[in-house]
């Protein structure tokens, strides 16, 4: 069972983070989206006030989260969470409604067939530093998905406040989260999903190219000025996107364009 709340009232809308932040990374803007849905936001396998009893196995931590979420309930991933959320989709098509994926990729280390992603030794890094300081790695992380994005500061400051305002995660989670990015490559399942996506991606991202909006099926918009959290620097040009889409999602499977 995943540790979760629950704020607003209309169409179900389960929020997933990303790797090493709790639920509570969402702040403002869950309740901006809880104008006008049902918000569930979840927390990651070890993540704020979750256990973790798992493995470096996608296919469980999709299982434990998908387990603890309303059937039909549209699914908002960021990152970590947006790989979840996709791989969830893959293995309970009937359960999402549709898929909002947030600085999300089907893989996050580049391959000579996938140039669109970071280098291996990006994550090999971070793993290391785990080893030795695991705050430090953290707040490490929370300067990349910012970096080069328009009020980069400013973010970082607000991502470093959230972070510390609830129980750091389980430093095997950790491990094992990083893991999944490592090796996680859903690219032949997109062409499998029968659910509508809308992909949001940072213009300025550093871990997840804009790029890759090319390569992927569904509604694709880019955040000018944006770093891998334009949720956290551009709130009300990501709501909005997702409330124009979710009011007529189904001319959005996997044909619209940029």
């Amino acid at each position: 069972m995943s540790a979760y709340e629950i704020r607003g009232t209309g169409p179900d809308l389960v929020m997933l983070p990303g790797w090493g932040m709790h639920a509570g990374v969402w702040s403002d803007w869950a309740d901006c989206l809880a104008r006008d849905f049902r918000v569930h936001l979840l927390e990651l396998p070890g993540h704020g006030d979750n256990d973790y009893r798992l493995g470096a196995r996608l296919d469980d931590w999709s299982e434990a989260l998908a387990a603890s979420v309303p059937e039909q309930a549209w699914w908002l991933g960021w990152s970590l969470g947006a790989l979840v959320a996709l791989n969830a989709a893959r293995l309970y098509p009937g359960r999402a409604r549709g898929l909002v994926l947030v600085a999300g990729t089907p893989r996050f280390v580049n391959a000579p067939d996938w140039p669109w992603a970071v280098g291996a030794e990006v994550f090999d890094l971070f793993a290391a530093q785990l080893h030795q300081d695991v705050g430090r790695a953290l707040l490490r992380f929370l300067s990349l998905q910012v970096r080069g994005a328009e009020g980069d500061g400013t973010s970082l400051r607000r991502l470093r406040a959230l972070l510390s305002a609830r129980a750091s995660p389980r430093e095997a989670a950790l491990r094992d989260g990083l893991q999944l990015l490592q090796q996680g490559d859903l690219r032949a399942a997109l062409g499998e999903l029968p659910m509508p996506l809308l992909w949001l991606f940072g213009e300025r991202d550093t871990l997840v190219p804009a790029a890759a909006a090319a390569r992927v099926p569904g509604r694709r918009r880019i955040i000018a000025g944006a770093g891998h959290a334009p949720f956290l620097s551009h709130p009300q040009v990501c709501a909005a996107h997702i409330r124009e889409w979710l009011g007529n999602p189904l001319d959005q499977v996997r044909h619209a364009s940029v």
